[in-house]
């Protein structure tokens, strides 16, 4: 390997936490995870009325989506860290914890650029996804496979459901479950892609 090409390499692994923060923004977008989620929501449900007002929905729908942009940041944080679940040759190690961490700041230095965050939309950020990382390690790692009637237990559902439609709860969360795992499906992707130039 020459020296050009050994340093363009250094340079793609340095900017590994940026390339996924860049892709996670993107896929979010282009995907429609959320607005598919709440108007399947409203169609399933006959709750037309979260729809009636233009300016209430838009709200609803930037809420949801920055729960989304949360639940996708960390489960693909997790996948970086515990390394690759793909089928690559040679099998990547897990992160240390210090590469972990830089790992993640990089990431979410990266995030706040792309969202035009200021310091403090940038701190809220951090804390809800440091909220979100506890609760789930609270839970423990008892992720099992969901039967497609019952909710997941993660708080990306349960704060979505309560934002969504309170007053239906359950039906709420059970929505709010089928957007997690399409979020979290995603997430194996696009940590696939952005970890292929590390694997050889």
């Amino acid at each position: 390997m020459d020296f050009d090409s050994m340093a363009r390499e250094k340079q793609n692994s340095n900017d590994l936490p940026g390339e996924l923060a860049k892709k996670i923004s993107e896929a979010l977008v282009r995907e429609r995870i959320v607005p598919r989620f709440v108007d399947s929501y409203v169609i399933e449900n006959g709750r037309q009325a979260l729809q009636v007002h233009a300016a209430l929905y838009r709200d609803l729908l930037a809420l949801l989506q920055r729960e989304a942009l949360i639940a996708l940041a960390v489960r693909a944080l997790e996948i970086n860290r515990d390394g690759a679940e793909s089928g690559g040759r040679g099998k990547p190690r897990p992160m240390t914890r210090r590469e972990a961490n830089e790992f993640r700041r990089k990431f979410l230095s990266a995030l706040t650029k792309q969202q035009g965050w200021t310091a403090g939309e940038a701190l809220d950020f951090q804390r809800d996804l440091q909220l979100y990382e506890e609760l789930l390690a609270r839970a423990g790692a008892a992720r099992r496979i969901r039967k497609p009637f019952e909710a997941a237990n993660h708080p990306f559902v349960d704060r979505c459901a309560f934002v969504l439609d309170s007053s239906f709860m359950e039906k709420a969360r059970l929505a709010a479950s089928r957007a997690l795992t399409s979020l979290e499906g995603l997430a194996v992707t696009l940590t696939g892609q952005g970890r292929s130039s590390r694997v050889h």
